[in-house]
């Protein structure tokens, strides 16, 4: 039976998700009962997409570390060099005051190559490998992992993490509850005001890198949707759907490097701030 286009938006938009609902687990058939599973339902599509671009990466990328040469460099081994050397400069010039951590330029790297192979998946025509999963059996799957907020809220926290244990080594943990609790009014007076300022400054930072990825990569691929339902209509607006389909994709290789840029200088950005002790 032929789907409406509100049909076909939600069978699109709903997730492969696996979770327990009145004592029976399993698969939900739809967005309805995905959502009935819950917070502890899982996102299987999220999950396979993500780990396999990120076990893709690091294939590609060991295959350029064991072939590296210091001849004249193939064009892989010289584009992994380029972004080394601007990821690196990013971090130094970011850490003014204090030498650059060895942890943070590799983080940093691999955070930009992760969420740029994650983001470069909504390239890929968003009825093609759906229709491959249902001849196989599979009724949905998302593949763009970034347009799940439980992955980038989840990569998010990960960096929020690192913040908290990055200050509390180089300001201890009376440095860091001092500034939660005497910043920016040095009094014990103020303590309930300065620990609710600081404290929603310092939650909204993950919140804010999280949904960034995710509003932005979300509307990139609902954009693709809805320019294939006017597929279904008519000769005149199935091609100039073609057309607008390849302008978008143009315009979004821009959308999906340029979030993974902000969430990588984001991250360096917070990791800096983290060791930097206020008086």
């Amino acid at each position: 039976m032929a789907q409406t286009s509100g049909e076909y938006i939600k069978h699109h938009l709903t997730n492969l998700t696996w979770g327990c609902q009145g004592g029976h687990c399993g698969l939900a058939d739809s967005m309805q009962q995905a959502h009935a599973m819950g917070f502890w339902s899982i996102h299987l599509d999220s999950l396979c997409w993500s780990i396999g671009a990120a076990l893709l990466l690091a294939w590609v990328l060991r295959r350029v570390a064991t072939g590296m040469t210091s001849g004249v460099p193939g064009g892989l081994q010289n584009l992994v060099e380029i972004l080394v050397d601007f990821v690196d400069g990013a971090v130094r010039e970011s850490f003014q005051g204090r030498k650059a951590s060895a942890m943070v330029a590799p983080m940093a790297l691999t955070l930009l190559l992760w969420i740029f192979a994650m983001n470069f998946l909504d390239l890929v025509p968003v009825d093609i490998l759906p229709l491959i999963f249902q001849a196989a059996g599979v009724e949905h799957m998302r593949v763009v992992p970034t347009t799940d907020p439980n992955i980038t809220l989840g990569m998010a926290t990960f960096v929020f993490l690192l913040i908290i244990g990055y200050s509390i080594r180089f300001k201890g943990v009376g440095g860091f509850v001092g500034e939660l609790t005497l910043h920016p009014f040095n009094h014990p007076v103020f303590i309930p005001f300065n620990l609710l300022l600081e404290g929603v400054s310092l939650i909204a930072k993950p919140i804010s890198l999280g949904m960034r990825l995710f509003g932005n990569m979300y509307a990139g691929e609902l954009i693709f949707i809805l320019i294939c339902t006017m597929y279904s209509t008519n000769i005149f607006l199935g091609s100039f759907g073609a057309v607008l389909q390849l302008m978008w994709a143009v315009f979004h290789i821009l959308i999906i490097t340029l979030q993974a840029f902000i969430f990588m200088m984001l991250t360096i950005v917070y990791m800096s701030a983290a060791q930097e002790s206020h008086h």
